[in-house]
Protein backbone atom coordinates (compact mmCIF):
# COMPACT_ATOMS: atom_id res chain seq x y z
CA UNK A 1 0.00 0.00 0.00
CA UNK A 2 1.28 3.49 -1.07
CA UNK A 3 -0.18 6.64 0.53
CA UNK A 4 0.63 10.04 0.32
CA UNK A 5 -0.21 12.79 3.53
CA UNK A 6 1.30 15.94 4.53
CA UNK A 7 2.98 15.26 7.35
CA UNK A 8 3.78 11.59 9.28
CA UNK A 9 4.01 11.79 12.87
CA UNK A 10 6.03 8.79 14.74
CA UNK A 11 4.27 8.44 17.93
CA UNK A 12 1.27 10.02 19.16
CA UNK A 13 1.76 10.58 22.96
CA UNK A 14 1.81 13.74 24.44
CA UNK A 15 4.41 15.51 21.51
CA UNK A 16 2.56 13.64 18.43
CA UNK A 17 -0.94 14.52 19.47
CA UNK A 18 0.55 18.04 20.10
CA UNK A 19 2.14 18.20 16.91
CA UNK A 20 -1.05 16.32 15.04
CA UNK A 21 -3.20 18.78 16.36
CA UNK A 22 -1.45 22.21 15.30
CA UNK A 23 -1.09 20.99 11.70
CA UNK A 24 -4.65 19.54 11.47
CA UNK A 25 -6.24 22.87 12.40
CA UNK A 26 -4.23 24.74 9.96
CA UNK A 27 -5.62 22.78 6.92
CA UNK A 28 -3.04 19.76 6.71
CA UNK A 29 -3.55 15.82 6.29
CA UNK A 30 -1.95 14.56 8.91
CA UNK A 31 -1.13 10.69 9.61
CA UNK A 32 0.01 9.98 13.25
CA UNK A 33 1.39 6.37 14.26
CA UNK A 34 1.84 4.36 17.35
CA UNK A 35 2.84 1.05 17.75
CA UNK A 36 0.92 0.90 21.11
CA UNK A 37 -2.70 1.12 21.11
CA UNK A 38 -4.83 3.71 23.44
CA UNK A 39 -4.86 3.77 26.45
CA UNK A 40 -2.11 2.37 27.49
CA UNK A 41 0.41 3.53 29.95
CA UNK A 42 3.75 4.48 29.34
CA UNK A 43 7.04 5.28 32.16
CA UNK A 44 6.61 8.86 33.15
CA UNK A 45 6.46 11.11 36.31
CA UNK A 46 3.25 12.61 34.65
CA UNK A 47 3.24 15.50 37.32
CA UNK A 48 1.37 18.85 36.44
CA UNK A 49 2.51 22.39 37.36
CA UNK A 50 0.50 25.41 36.16
CA UNK A 51 2.20 25.72 32.77
CA UNK A 52 1.17 22.37 32.02
CA UNK A 53 -3.08 23.26 32.38
CA UNK A 54 -2.25 26.29 29.91
CA UNK A 55 -0.94 24.07 27.55
CA UNK A 56 -3.58 21.74 27.40
CA UNK A 57 -6.07 24.75 27.06
CA UNK A 58 -4.12 25.57 24.01
CA UNK A 59 -4.35 22.35 22.93
CA UNK A 60 -8.26 22.13 23.03
CA UNK A 61 -7.48 19.13 25.45
CA UNK A 62 -7.85 20.35 28.78
CA UNK A 63 -11.37 19.67 29.32
CA UNK A 64 -10.69 16.09 28.24
CA UNK A 65 -8.34 15.94 31.02
CA UNK A 66 -10.26 17.52 33.76
CA UNK A 67 -12.67 14.76 32.97
CA UNK A 68 -10.15 12.02 34.40
CA UNK A 69 -10.59 13.44 37.93
CA UNK A 70 -7.45 13.87 39.18
CA UNK A 71 -7.52 16.40 42.18
CA UNK A 72 -5.93 19.86 41.85
CA UNK A 73 -3.06 20.69 43.67
CA UNK A 74 -3.54 23.95 44.79
CA UNK A 75 -0.70 23.74 47.20
CA UNK A 76 2.82 21.78 46.89
CA UNK A 77 6.46 21.81 48.98
CA UNK A 78 9.41 20.40 49.05
CA UNK A 79 10.92 19.37 52.66
CA UNK A 80 14.48 18.39 54.33
CA UNK A 81 14.99 17.20 57.90
CA UNK A 82 13.12 19.78 60.26
CA UNK A 83 11.98 22.02 58.13
CA UNK A 84 9.46 22.41 55.14
CA UNK A 85 8.50 24.36 52.49
CA UNK A 86 5.16 24.74 51.33
CA UNK A 87 3.28 26.96 49.48
CA UNK A 88 1.04 28.20 46.81
CA UNK A 89 1.26 28.63 42.83
CA UNK A 90 1.56 32.03 41.13
CA UNK A 91 -0.71 32.04 37.95
CA UNK A 92 0.74 31.19 34.72
CA UNK A 93 -1.84 32.83 32.07
CA UNK A 94 -4.76 32.09 34.80
CA UNK A 95 -3.72 28.87 35.52
CA UNK A 96 -2.03 28.26 39.06
CA UNK A 97 -2.60 24.75 40.42
CA UNK A 98 -1.08 21.70 39.60
CA UNK A 99 -2.27 18.29 39.18
CA UNK A 100 -1.00 14.06 38.32
CA UNK A 101 -3.03 12.04 35.83
CA UNK A 102 -2.35 8.90 34.92
CA UNK A 103 -0.55 8.26 31.74
CA UNK A 104 -3.67 5.90 30.08
CA UNK A 105 -6.31 8.51 30.34
CA UNK A 106 -3.81 11.43 29.21
CA UNK A 107 -2.64 10.46 26.27
CA UNK A 108 -6.04 9.09 25.34
CA UNK A 109 -7.27 12.34 25.78
CA UNK A 110 -5.06 14.39 23.74
CA UNK A 111 -5.52 11.59 20.71
CA UNK A 112 -9.08 11.48 21.35
CA UNK A 113 -8.42 15.67 20.50
CA UNK A 114 -6.30 15.07 17.61
CA UNK A 115 -8.74 13.06 15.99
CA UNK A 116 -11.59 15.26 16.62
CA UNK A 117 -9.36 18.09 14.54
CA UNK A 118 -9.16 16.28 11.88
CA UNK A 119 -5.57 13.97 12.38
CA UNK A 120 -5.69 10.51 11.31
CA UNK A 121 -3.90 8.42 14.64
CA UNK A 122 -3.17 4.66 13.83
CA UNK A 123 -2.52 2.51 16.60
CA UNK A 124 -0.39 -1.13 16.78
CA UNK A 125 1.34 0.65 13.77
CA UNK A 126 5.28 0.24 13.91
CA UNK A 127 8.01 2.60 11.32
CA UNK A 128 10.29 0.32 9.61
CA UNK A 129 12.77 2.69 7.42
CA UNK A 130 12.49 5.92 6.32
CA UNK A 131 12.11 7.05 2.25
CA UNK A 132 14.31 9.57 0.48
CA UNK A 133 13.74 11.59 -2.36
CA UNK A 134 16.91 11.71 -5.55
CA UNK A 135 18.25 14.52 -3.44
CA UNK A 136 18.51 12.55 0.00
CA UNK A 137 15.31 14.66 1.66
CA UNK A 138 13.59 12.55 3.99
CA UNK A 139 10.31 11.85 1.89
CA UNK A 140 8.29 9.36 3.99
CA UNK A 141 8.40 6.35 6.03
CA UNK A 142 7.23 2.06 5.42
CA UNK A 143 5.56 0.46 8.52
CA UNK A 144 4.37 -2.69 9.55
CA UNK A 145 1.23 -2.85 11.39
CA UNK A 146 0.65 -5.29 14.12
CA UNK A 147 -1.50 -7.96 11.73
CA UNK A 148 1.88 -8.15 9.17
CA UNK A 149 0.18 -5.90 6.76
CA UNK A 150 3.04 -3.40 5.39
CA UNK A 151 2.67 0.14 3.47
CA UNK A 152 4.62 3.14 2.41
CA UNK A 153 3.26 7.04 3.01
CA UNK A 154 5.23 9.77 1.41
CA UNK A 155 4.76 13.31 2.88
CA UNK A 156 6.33 16.47 2.89
CA UNK A 157 7.65 16.09 6.68
CA UNK A 158 8.04 13.63 9.29
CA UNK A 159 7.97 14.13 12.47
CA UNK A 160 9.96 11.49 15.06
CA UNK A 161 8.09 12.18 18.75
CA UNK A 162 8.53 8.92 19.40
CA UNK A 163 10.51 8.96 22.38
CA UNK A 164 14.36 8.41 23.98
CA UNK A 165 14.80 5.36 22.04
CA UNK A 166 13.72 6.90 18.57
CA UNK A 167 13.49 5.41 15.26
CA UNK A 168 13.24 8.21 13.92
CA UNK A 169 16.54 10.05 15.30
CA UNK A 170 18.75 6.23 14.63
CA UNK A 171 17.58 6.44 11.08
CA UNK A 172 18.56 9.92 10.47
CA UNK A 173 21.50 9.51 12.46
CA UNK A 174 21.28 12.31 14.51
CA UNK A 175 23.63 12.60 17.63
CA UNK A 176 23.52 14.30 21.11
CA UNK A 177 24.91 17.67 21.20
CA UNK A 178 24.60 17.92 25.30
CA UNK A 179 24.39 14.92 27.62
CA UNK A 180 24.37 14.29 31.45
CA UNK A 181 24.27 10.57 32.76
CA UNK A 182 21.53 10.53 35.43
CA UNK A 183 23.19 9.99 38.73
CA UNK A 184 19.35 8.91 40.03
CA UNK A 185 17.34 6.34 39.53
CA UNK A 186 13.80 5.82 39.61
CA UNK A 187 11.36 3.77 41.04
CA UNK A 188 7.45 3.94 41.85
CA UNK A 189 4.33 2.73 42.59
CA UNK A 190 0.85 3.20 42.72
CA UNK A 191 -1.45 3.39 46.20
CA UNK A 192 -4.98 4.04 47.30
CA UNK A 193 -4.87 7.28 48.84
CA UNK A 194 -6.27 7.12 52.10
CA UNK A 195 -5.79 10.64 53.20
CA UNK A 196 -8.46 12.77 51.29
CA UNK A 197 -7.37 15.95 53.13
CA UNK A 198 -3.79 15.81 51.40
CA UNK A 199 -5.37 15.09 48.23
CA UNK A 200 -5.02 18.79 46.87
CA UNK A 201 -1.02 18.76 48.21
CA UNK A 202 2.11 17.45 46.03
CA UNK A 203 5.42 16.92 47.89
CA UNK A 204 8.66 16.24 47.64
CA UNK A 205 11.17 15.31 50.63
CA UNK A 206 14.94 15.11 50.80
CA UNK A 207 16.36 13.02 53.48
CA UNK A 208 20.30 12.51 53.32
CA UNK A 209 21.11 11.36 49.51
CA UNK A 210 17.13 10.06 49.37
CA UNK A 211 15.13 11.97 46.90
CA UNK A 212 11.32 11.08 47.45
CA UNK A 213 7.66 12.41 46.18
CA UNK A 214 4.13 11.80 46.74
CA UNK A 215 1.70 12.88 43.85
CA UNK A 216 -2.25 12.12 44.34
CA UNK A 217 -3.68 11.12 40.86
CA UNK A 218 -6.74 10.37 39.24
CA UNK A 219 -8.11 6.89 40.05
CA UNK A 220 -8.49 8.02 43.61
CA UNK A 221 -4.74 7.11 44.04
CA UNK A 222 -1.19 8.70 44.49
CA UNK A 223 2.23 7.98 43.01
CA UNK A 224 4.72 7.74 45.36
CA UNK A 225 7.95 7.92 43.86
CA UNK A 226 11.78 7.25 44.98
CA UNK A 227 14.89 8.90 43.00
CA UNK A 228 17.96 6.99 45.10
CA UNK A 229 21.08 7.47 43.84
CA UNK A 230 22.13 5.11 41.17
CA UNK A 231 24.46 3.48 43.14
CA UNK A 232 21.55 1.64 44.72
CA UNK A 233 20.40 0.15 41.77
CA UNK A 234 21.62 -3.44 42.82
CA UNK A 235 19.31 -3.43 45.21
CA UNK A 236 16.97 -2.49 43.41
CA UNK A 237 17.58 -5.48 40.84
CA UNK A 238 17.76 -7.69 44.24
CA UNK A 239 14.70 -7.02 45.59
CA UNK A 240 12.81 -4.06 44.20
CA UNK A 241 10.17 -4.77 46.80
CA UNK A 242 12.48 -4.57 50.02
CA UNK A 243 14.43 -1.68 48.48
CA UNK A 244 11.44 0.22 47.78
CA UNK A 245 9.84 -0.43 51.62
CA UNK A 246 13.96 0.03 53.15
CA UNK A 247 13.44 3.77 51.53
CA UNK A 248 9.90 4.52 52.45
CA UNK A 249 11.11 3.25 56.52
CA UNK A 250 14.18 5.53 56.58
CA UNK A 251 11.91 8.78 55.76
CA UNK A 252 9.40 9.50 58.98
CA UNK A 253 7.00 11.98 56.88
CA UNK A 254 6.83 10.27 53.51
CA UNK A 255 6.48 6.95 55.81
CA UNK A 256 3.56 8.90 57.26
CA UNK A 257 2.12 9.65 54.18
CA UNK A 258 1.44 6.77 52.90
CA UNK A 259 -0.06 4.73 56.06
CA UNK A 260 -2.74 3.31 55.60
CA UNK A 261 -2.73 3.61 51.59
CA UNK A 262 -2.65 0.33 50.05
CA UNK A 263 -0.11 -0.63 47.23
CA UNK A 264 -2.25 -1.13 43.96
CA UNK A 265 0.36 -1.83 41.42
CA UNK A 266 3.86 -2.92 40.79
CA UNK A 267 6.95 -1.41 41.20
CA UNK A 268 7.86 0.76 38.13
CA UNK A 269 11.70 1.29 37.48
CA UNK A 270 14.32 3.16 35.65
CA UNK A 271 17.75 2.95 36.11
CA UNK A 272 18.71 4.79 33.11
CA UNK A 273 17.83 7.71 31.70
CA UNK A 274 20.68 9.88 30.27
CA UNK A 275 19.55 14.06 29.73
CA UNK A 276 20.56 15.15 26.43
CA UNK A 277 19.82 17.61 23.27
CA UNK A 278 19.88 16.08 20.09
CA UNK A 279 20.17 17.87 16.81
CA UNK A 280 16.53 17.92 16.00
CA UNK A 281 15.70 18.87 12.13
CA UNK A 282 17.28 18.36 8.69
CA UNK A 283 15.78 17.85 5.49
CA UNK A 284 12.07 17.13 5.71
CA UNK A 285 12.22 15.25 9.22
CA UNK A 286 12.30 16.63 13.03
CA UNK A 287 12.49 15.22 16.22
CA UNK A 288 9.81 16.13 18.98
CA UNK A 289 9.41 15.68 22.81
CA UNK A 290 11.59 13.22 24.06
CA UNK A 291 13.00 12.29 20.56
CA UNK A 292 14.33 15.39 20.47
CA UNK A 293 15.34 16.99 24.06
CA UNK A 294 15.65 14.98 27.85
CA UNK A 295 15.97 16.53 30.92
CA UNK A 296 16.38 14.89 34.18
CA UNK A 297 12.90 13.84 35.75
CA UNK A 298 13.32 15.33 38.80
CA UNK A 299 11.67 18.37 37.69
CA UNK A 300 8.45 16.81 35.92
CA UNK A 301 9.41 19.01 32.97
CA UNK A 302 9.22 16.62 29.96
CA UNK A 303 4.98 16.15 29.52
CA UNK A 304 4.89 20.55 29.24
CA UNK A 305 7.38 20.15 26.83
CA UNK A 306 6.21 17.65 24.69
CA UNK A 307 3.03 19.22 24.36
CA UNK A 308 4.39 22.85 23.96
CA UNK A 309 6.98 22.11 21.46
CA UNK A 310 4.69 20.05 19.61
CA UNK A 311 2.20 22.66 19.46
CA UNK A 312 4.98 24.91 18.75
CA UNK A 313 6.48 22.95 15.37
CA UNK A 314 2.86 22.71 14.03
CA UNK A 315 2.35 26.36 14.06
CA UNK A 316 5.96 27.31 12.92
CA UNK A 317 6.00 25.10 10.01
CA UNK A 318 2.75 24.27 8.67
CA UNK A 319 2.61 27.17 5.95
CA UNK A 320 5.84 26.43 4.69
CA UNK A 321 5.46 22.75 3.90
CA UNK A 322 5.05 23.59 -0.21
CA UNK A 323 7.99 25.26 0.03
CA UNK A 324 11.64 22.75 1.05
CA UNK A 325 13.86 25.33 1.75
CA UNK A 326 11.27 27.65 3.94
CA UNK A 327 10.93 24.94 5.59
CA UNK A 328 14.04 23.59 6.59
CA UNK A 329 14.23 27.70 7.88
CA UNK A 330 11.21 27.43 10.04
CA UNK A 331 12.42 23.86 11.24
CA UNK A 332 15.58 25.57 12.18
CA UNK A 333 14.13 28.38 14.08
CA UNK A 334 11.68 26.17 15.89
CA UNK A 335 14.79 24.20 17.26
CA UNK A 336 17.09 27.17 18.18
CA UNK A 337 13.20 28.42 20.31
CA UNK A 338 13.15 25.29 21.86
CA UNK A 339 17.03 25.20 23.12
CA UNK A 340 16.35 28.31 24.51
CA UNK A 341 13.62 28.22 26.50
CA UNK A 342 14.37 24.58 27.65
CA UNK A 343 18.36 25.07 28.39
CA UNK A 344 18.35 26.47 31.50
CA UNK A 345 15.09 24.03 33.07
CA UNK A 346 18.08 21.52 31.33
CA UNK A 347 20.64 22.75 33.35
CA UNK A 348 18.60 23.30 37.10
CA UNK A 349 17.03 20.04 36.77
CA UNK A 350 20.86 18.21 36.01
CA UNK A 351 21.69 19.84 39.52
CA UNK A 352 18.77 18.84 41.26
CA UNK A 353 19.17 15.24 40.35
CA UNK A 354 22.68 15.27 41.60
CA UNK A 355 23.09 12.40 44.25
CA UNK A 356 24.25 14.73 46.87
CA UNK A 357 23.18 14.39 49.86
CA UNK A 358 21.44 17.58 51.88
CA UNK A 359 24.64 20.15 52.24
CA UNK A 360 24.30 22.89 54.84
CA UNK A 361 24.21 25.43 52.70
CA UNK A 362 21.04 23.52 50.88
CA UNK A 363 19.67 23.59 54.47
CA UNK A 364 19.87 26.85 55.38
CA UNK A 365 18.01 27.52 51.98
CA UNK A 366 15.07 25.23 53.01
CA UNK A 367 15.10 27.57 55.86
CA UNK A 368 15.32 30.60 54.45
CA UNK A 369 12.71 30.25 51.92
CA UNK A 370 10.67 28.28 54.80
CA UNK A 371 10.54 32.06 56.90
CA UNK A 372 9.62 34.63 53.96
CA UNK A 373 6.01 35.08 52.89
CA UNK A 374 6.74 34.12 49.30
CA UNK A 375 9.21 31.80 49.71
CA UNK A 376 7.87 28.64 48.74
CA UNK A 377 5.91 30.18 45.91
CA UNK A 378 9.13 31.97 44.76
CA UNK A 379 10.80 27.82 44.34
CA UNK A 380 7.73 26.93 42.38
CA UNK A 381 7.84 29.30 40.07
CA UNK A 382 10.58 28.12 38.64
CA UNK A 383 8.94 24.90 38.23
CA UNK A 384 6.17 26.54 36.29
CA UNK A 385 8.61 28.09 34.12
CA UNK A 386 7.57 31.71 35.93
CA UNK A 387 11.03 32.38 36.98
CA UNK A 388 14.26 31.40 35.79
CA UNK A 389 16.12 29.66 38.49
CA UNK A 390 19.32 32.04 38.59
CA UNK A 391 16.53 34.68 39.50
CA UNK A 392 15.67 32.61 42.54
CA UNK A 393 19.08 31.01 43.71
CA UNK A 394 21.53 34.40 43.08
CA UNK A 395 24.48 34.93 44.20
CA UNK A 396 23.44 37.25 46.69
CA UNK A 397 21.11 34.98 48.74
CA UNK A 398 24.35 32.08 48.41
CA UNK A 399 25.87 34.51 50.26
CA UNK A 400 23.64 34.76 53.07
CA UNK A 401 22.50 30.76 53.17
CA UNK A 402 26.45 30.26 53.53
CA UNK A 403 26.64 33.11 56.12
CA UNK A 404 24.05 31.27 57.80
CA UNK A 405 25.54 27.81 57.53
CA UNK A 406 28.56 29.09 59.37
CA UNK A 407 26.73 30.36 62.35
CA UNK A 408 25.10 27.30 62.96
CA UNK A 409 26.14 25.83 66.41
CA UNK A 410 28.43 22.94 65.94
CA UNK A 411 28.75 23.81 62.27
CA UNK A 412 31.70 22.04 60.16
CA UNK A 413 33.51 24.74 58.71
CA UNK A 414 35.88 22.14 56.55
CA UNK A 415 32.40 20.68 55.17
CA UNK A 416 31.05 24.39 54.82
CA UNK A 417 34.34 25.25 52.60
CA UNK A 418 34.28 21.98 50.50
CA UNK A 419 30.87 22.56 49.71
CA UNK A 420 30.92 26.08 48.92
CA UNK A 421 34.24 25.10 46.50
CA UNK A 422 31.97 22.33 44.54
CA UNK A 423 28.77 25.01 44.55
CA UNK A 424 31.13 27.45 42.70
CA UNK A 425 32.94 25.18 40.18
CA UNK A 426 29.21 23.54 38.98
CA UNK A 427 28.23 27.03 38.49
CA UNK A 428 31.44 27.85 36.16
CA UNK A 429 30.77 24.08 34.61
CA UNK A 430 27.23 25.65 34.01
CA UNK A 431 28.23 28.88 32.95
CA UNK A 432 30.39 27.46 30.01
CA UNK A 433 28.03 24.46 29.00
CA UNK A 434 25.85 27.58 28.31
CA UNK A 435 28.56 29.53 26.46
CA UNK A 436 29.07 26.76 24.21
CA UNK A 437 25.71 25.42 23.63
CA UNK A 438 25.21 27.12 20.20
CA UNK A 439 28.80 26.43 18.82
CA UNK A 440 28.16 22.52 20.11
CA UNK A 441 24.86 22.55 18.48
CA UNK A 442 26.10 23.95 14.86
CA UNK A 443 29.24 20.95 14.81
CA UNK A 444 26.38 18.61 15.60
CA UNK A 445 24.46 19.82 12.52
CA UNK A 446 27.65 20.29 10.48
CA UNK A 447 28.61 16.58 11.40
CA UNK A 448 25.08 15.23 10.33
CA UNK A 449 24.64 16.71 7.01
CA UNK A 450 28.17 15.51 6.17
CA UNK A 451 26.66 11.85 6.63
CA UNK A 452 23.41 12.64 4.55
CA UNK A 453 22.56 9.63 1.88
CA UNK A 454 24.05 10.40 -1.35
CA UNK A 455 21.80 7.95 -4.12
CA UNK A 456 23.12 6.54 -6.88
CA UNK A 457 21.22 5.27 -10.08
CA UNK A 458 20.50 1.78 -8.67
CA UNK A 459 19.31 2.84 -5.36
CA UNK A 460 15.54 2.56 -4.80
CA UNK A 461 13.94 5.78 -4.23
CA UNK A 462 10.96 7.86 -4.51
Amino acid sequence: MHERTDVVIVGSRCAGAAAAIAFARRGRKVVALDGASFPSDTLSTHLFFPNHWEELELLGARDRVLELGAPLHTRAGLASPGVEVVGNFSKANGFDVGACVRRPGLDLALVQTARAEGAEVRERTRVTDLVFDPDGRVAGIRYRQRDGGEGTITAKLVVGADGRRSTIARLVGTTEHHRWDNQRMMAYAYYEDAHQDLRNLAMQWRYDDDLVTVFPCDGGQLVALLMPPVSRADEFRRDAEAAFLDTVRRIPPFSSRLHDCNRVSKILISYSHPSYFRHSHGPGWALAGDAGHFKDPVTAQGIRDALRFGRLLGETTAAHLDEPEALDAALARWEVDRDEQCLPMYQWANQLGRDDTVSPVEDAAYRWFASQPDGPTQILDVFSRNRLATEVFTPRRLVRWVWAAAREPGADRGLLLRTLRRDVRREVDRIVEQRMFNRRRAASAKKLAAKRPVFTPDVQRV
